[in-house]
């Protein structure tokens, strides 16, 4: 075949287990056969409204079996997939279908308005609506799909060409497209199954969102190219994933760890039959020691990493049988990725010293889509410069100790700082404004800000975040705000976050 990307894949196990699922979708199953059918008739669909080689399409909804079609189509054109977190507010939807140039939106039906009020005035003037009615100018998913031809297709498309483009909350106040190649995909893929030991037959459940890159390419792309079978929810509830995991056998769970918490604390958790279950991955934040422990009850452990959106995402993994002995690392690199710590000059530190955490392998990406400053300011000397901190011990388990770019990690959800604070920065009486993570027992982290007003101004809580909330996403949204005369700052007039999060974590006390 002449596609050496993705897109060749589900064909290629077409060949090899036609008959056995692919992806169960609440009563819905789709084997490897039909599955294939629809992505070349989708291909051919998206190929007949003007989608070529290098252009964009872009992809609104949650877990859903037309996610996984519509992104195996846009390879097979060698066209490059933009997934889009529904979680997001309209203005977030509108820059990324800008930024990246997508002359094609498709997108569930769930979030109509929310593309009616991203969409209509981006470039993306095809529209192609799932589960939903024809109007104002929207194709209906299924329907341009039994209408298209069923020819195979098969374009030129190398491991070097882009794949997927995904948005990354910006810590300057855009945010920035990573751009993921299908060989970055293949050598992740590489990398899970080795580290992870997904095999063949998996039965994954994913109860995160496809958008977030663990899910997608972690979950679905290692377990597909396995021919095993991804089971999707389109949205987190911990007694229908307990259901399923007893229903379908399910043998691996992605998840971040609020999903896992809430999960052994449901009322149903000791009366599930789970025996199917072999591998738990988390990612996001460390596993709190009591979600360990209601696990290692009943004979489970966790695969849990270190990695980004700009390695695919993964970098590290710790295996589960040094659980116990590593608490706290995130593990060592994978098999194919190399990582090492520098200091400020960039030379490597010795075990013990905390240092910048650096990453390097087929996996990590090569670039920002169209922003070579923040490409180039990304890498030294072909090595990804993560903005984490931490440190190796001497074999080298990594630790994760700090993040140099302020990001808080809220539920698995990435938030930064300055993009938060930029919107509230847009309220005239603001004087100055710091966005902190602070510890919480069910979401890991929340957001906090710290906020100086101007002389004799009124604003309120409320005003600030009636402001943010018609801009961000939900979560995004500070959940404690705090009125200060002033900051704690350096010499050079940088405010010192360390001492908020100390004030905000005496507060709670």
């Amino acid at each position: 075949m002449q596609n050496q990307g993705i897109g060749s894949w589900i064909d290629r196990k077409k060949a090899r287990c036609s008959d056995d699922v692919a992806i169960i979708y609440r009563d819905e199953r789709l084997h490897y056969g039909e599955l294939a059918g629809r992505i070349a008739r989708l291909a051919h669909a998206l190929r007949d409204r003007g989608l070529e080689a290098g252009d964009r399409i872009a992809y609104l909804g949650n877990n859903h079996p037309s996610f996984i079609e519509a992104l195996f189509a846009a390879a097979t054109l060698g066209a490059i997939f933009v997934p889009l977190n529904s979680r997001l507010a309209s203005p977030e939807i509108e820059f990324a279908l800008e930024d990246s140039g997508a002359k094609i939106l498709i997108f569930h039906h769930d979030f109509l308005d929310l593309a009616r009020a991203s969409s209509w005035s981006s470039p993306a003037q095809t529209r192609i609506v799932v589960r939903g009615e024809e109007a104002n100018g929207v194709e209906d998913f299924d329907r341009i799909i039994a209408e298209a031809s069923t020819e195979p297709i098969d374009v030129p498309v190398e491991v070097d060409d882009a794949a997927i483009i995904l948005y990354t909350s910006g810590t300057t106040g855009h945010p920035k497209g990573a751009v993921i190649s299908h060989g970055n995909i293949i050598w992740n893929s590489f990398n899970v199954l080795i580290d992870y030991g997904v095999s063949p037959g998996e039965r994954v459940l994913l109860i995160s969102p496809l958008y977030h890159v663990a899910a997608l390419t972690n979950g679905a792309l290692a377990v597909l190219l396995q021919g095993g079978t991804v089971v999707l929810h389109e949205k987190f509830d911990a007694e229908q994933v307990l259901k399923t995991i007893e229903s379908e056998r399910i043998t691996m769970l992605s998840g971040v760890p609020t999903t896992y918490q809430m999960i052994h604390e449901h009322p149903n958790w000791e009366t599930t039959d789970i025996s199917s279950l072999q591998r738990l991955t988390c990612g996001g934040s460390a596993v709190p020691e009591r979600t360990m422990e209601a696990y290692g009850a009943r004979g489970l452990g966790f695969a849990v990493g270190y990695g980004m959106t700009e390695t695919s995402p993964s970098a590290t993994a710790l295996p589960v049988h040094r659980t116990k002995e590593k608490v706290g690392s995130s593990g060592i690199r994978l098999f194919f990725t190399d990582v090492k710590i520098v200091d400020k000059q960039g030379n490597d530190v010795a075990p013990g010293v905390v240092g910048e955490i650096l990453v390097k392998g087929p996996n990590v990406i090569k670039e920002y889509w169209r922003r070579p400053d923040a490409t180039r300011d990304a890498f030294t000397d072909g090595w990804f410069r993560s903005g984490d901190l931490g440190h190796l011990d001497d074999e080298g388990y990594i630790y994760i100790s700090d993040r140099l770019k302020d990001m808080i990690i809220s539920g698995g959800e990435n938030i930064y700082s300055a993009e938060v604070e930029a919107i509230i920065m847009e309220l005239t009486d603001i004087a100055a404004v710091a966005l902190i993570g602070v510890p919480d027992q069910k979401w890991g982290e929340v957001p906090h800000a710290y906020v100086q007003l101007k002389p004799d101004s009124a604003l309120t809580t409320d005003d600030i975040v009636a402001h943010v909330a018609t801009r961000l996403a939900r979560y995004k949204i500070p959940k404690r705000i705090v009125f200060v005369d002033d900051f704690p700052r350096t010499a050079s007039g940088k405010i010192r976050k360390n001492e908020l999060r100390t004030r905000a974590l005496a507060q709670s006390d």
